[in-house]
């Protein structure tokens, strides 16, 4: 059984940010904190969203705003598992609720190619940040080879329906992709759709 309260009551928190808050940074600045509160503890978040799957990580949706303005989400990491490099093109807050994960930060070049940054490791409680105004492409990998890891995502959008890129870490070559979502109650209505 979980505490879901602590989910409703990030959710209010965020929302009320959101409202009043007119820029991106202060948005940013406002729900760090917030996010840092809630991974402080893990009773909240239901077994159902905290699974490994042997297969691939899980990105299941806890929150879509229903005005499009942020979404929650949890990401599950089996042992090895990792992201392609890839970006947001919206803010975006991780915080670790349990495990360890490792980010890799990467910069375009100016001849296209990607410049990565040396690895951070980010241990439970840890809050991390990205945007495009602040550097919005990473891959991410569980820090842990004999479990999983698992950390929530608060964006600024619904993620699962927005268009982004994946990257090819030899030569910045992007190709878009929409992520959709593990969860079974929330199709991933996207799937098979063609990219530009």
């Amino acid at each position: 059984m979980s505490n879901l309260s602590r989910l409703t009551a990030f959710v209010a928190d965020v929302a009320r940010i959101i409202e009043t808050e007119p820029n991106e940074q202060t948005i940013v600045a406002k729900v760090a904190p917030k996010l840092r509160a809630l991974v402080s503890e893990d009773d909240w978040l239901p077994d159902a969203y905290a699974v490994a799957d042997d297969r691939a990580y899980q990105q299941h949706l806890l929150y879509a705003d229903p005005l499009g303005r942020f979404s929650i989400v949890s990401f599950v990491w089996g042992p090895g598992q990792s992201t392609p490099i890839h970006d947001h093109r919206v803010w975006g807050l991780v915080g670790v609720v349990r495990g360890e994960e490792i980010s890799v930060s990467y910069e375009r070049q100016g001849d296209g190619s990607l410049r990565a940054s040396p690895a951070v490791r980010l241990p439970k409680g840890t809050v991390a940040a990205v945007s495009p105004e602040i550097g919005d492409i990473h891959a991410i990998s569980n820090g842990l080879s004999d479990g999983p890891s698992i950390s929530i995502h608060v964006y600024g959008g619904n993620i699962g329906t927005i268009r982004r890129s994946v990257f090819d870490a030899q030569t910045g070559a992007a190709r878009e992709f929409i992520s959709g979502y593990s969860n079974e109650a929330v199709p991933n209505l996207w799937n098979g759709v063609e990219t530009a």
